[in-house]
């Protein structure tokens, strides 16, 4: 088995930790009220961007989502929460430094040994989490889960979802498809963009993803017989029937949309061995990015 495999396959529990987890670091985390900045770099980034969404809409204050290499020094926060998995990550670390001494700042990261130990006022190690893959997987979901936890919006039955995820068939057919979309709503737009960039990594497969509302302001043009349009969440009325109707494989998503991501995980690792790849080895990429001076 991969070490994507094994890690994916280990998120259950993961969560479960995460969120008996999230009081002991309620004073590293944003306080309601608070005006916040969410920021990483890859998988982490479509992390903040979820996080953005969860928080602002259950009024617990203004929340934005950031690139790190594409934070507006112009604006005013009280608090910049910044997700990197290896803590390495030259963006993050670049950032952290500009607002020292002027913006709070919170990390959560997987290794408590890295240099954004020192570079965040605070810090959150979700060191169980930690993977030896290229490919993010149970880092970024137990993240999330920790502030799902921390916002008040974790229950047990996503446990149980993740469980379901990685026991249950994937769909007949999914597979062999050539091209895959994944669309969300509110929140789930970044789980559905990290859903794409999962298939991308491990995967090399063409893969797209969007707000469902706006699958059919042209991106629905390019879904045909072998592609798959994936929903995270729940979907807009008609579009399942419009996506069926082009002859694309329409893939419902029934399950708590976290567990859905992992779902796609392994879809992934699926679609990579088909093809004979190792989704261990992705293709040009590093288990961090570190920018030379």
């Amino acid at each position: 088995m991969t070490h994507v495999e094994n890690e994916l396959n280990s998120q259950p529990e993961c969560w479960i930790r995460a969120a008996e987890q999230a009081e002991r670091h309620r004073g590293a985390l944003p306080e309601p009220g608070e005006r916040v900045a969410v920021v990483g770099c890859g998988t982490s980034y479509f992390m903040a961007q979820a996080v953005a969404a969860l928080r602002e809409g259950t009024g617990q204050g203004e929340t934005d989502a950031f690139a790190a290499s594409e934070f507006p020094h112009g604006r005013s926060y009280d608090r910049v929460l910044a997700l990197t998995r290896s803590g390495t990550t030259t963006e993050v670390l670049e950032l952290l430094g500009a607002l020292a001494g002027r913006t709070r700042t919170t990390a959560v990261t997987a290794d408590p040994g890295t240099p954004v130990a020192s570079a965040a006022d605070d810090l959150v190690v979700l060191d169980f989490a930690d993977e030896r893959s290229v490919v993010q997987t149970r880092f970024a979901t137990t993240a999330l889960t920790l502030l799902r936890a921390h916002l008040g919006l974790h229950t047990d039955a996503v446990v149980t979802d993740a469980r379901t995820a990685l026991a249950t068939p994937l769909p007949e057919g999914l597979v062999r498809c050539t091209q895959f979309t994944f669309l969300g709503r509110g929140w789930t737009v970044g789980l559905a963009s990290e859903a794409g960039l999962k298939m991308r990594e491990a995967s090399l497969s063409w893969t797209e993803a969007y707000p469902a509302m706006e699958y059919r302001h042209g991106p629905i043009s390019v879904t045909t017989e072998g592609t798959a349009t994936w929903m995270l969440g729940t979907a807009p009325d008609g579009l399942a029937e419009q996506v069926r109707s082009t002859g694309a494989l329409w893939v419902e998503g029934g399950l708590d949309p976290l567990a859905e991501l992992v779902r796609v995980q392994r879809l992934a690792v699926a679609v990579a061995a088909a093809r004979g790849l190792d989704p261990d080895r992705p293709r040009h990429l590093t288990r961090s990015v570190i920018l030379a001076p």
